[in-house]
């Protein structure tokens, strides 16, 4: 999977939307008791999110790969929308 976007929300989980058009909620706050995470707790700082396509990553250096993301992420949309073109 790679990561079309990425979009923080209060309560500490990513919106995602996958490249193929999946579209999953992640939560972060599993991670927060880490020290590599610690920082995220501050919600300015949870927000200032880097997207890499293959991984997401914070302005203080915690980092999620795309595969972490899409084994633990809850789909909203598990498949990808399609249009017709008339």
């Amino acid at each position: 999977m790679t990561i079309k976007d990425v979009c923080s929300c209060p309560d500490h989980t990513l919106r995602i939307v996958a490249d193929d058009g999946r579209i999953g909620m992640f939560d972060v706050s599993p991670y927060l008791q880490d020290e590599a995470f610690a920082d995220l707790n501050d919600w300015a700082a949870f927000r200032q999110i880097h997207n890499g396509t293959y991984f997401i990553e914070w302005a203080c250096g915690a980092d999620l790969s795309a595969d972490t993301i899409e084994a633990r992420w809850q789909l909203l949309q598990p498949f990808p929308l399609t249009t017709k073109l008339s």
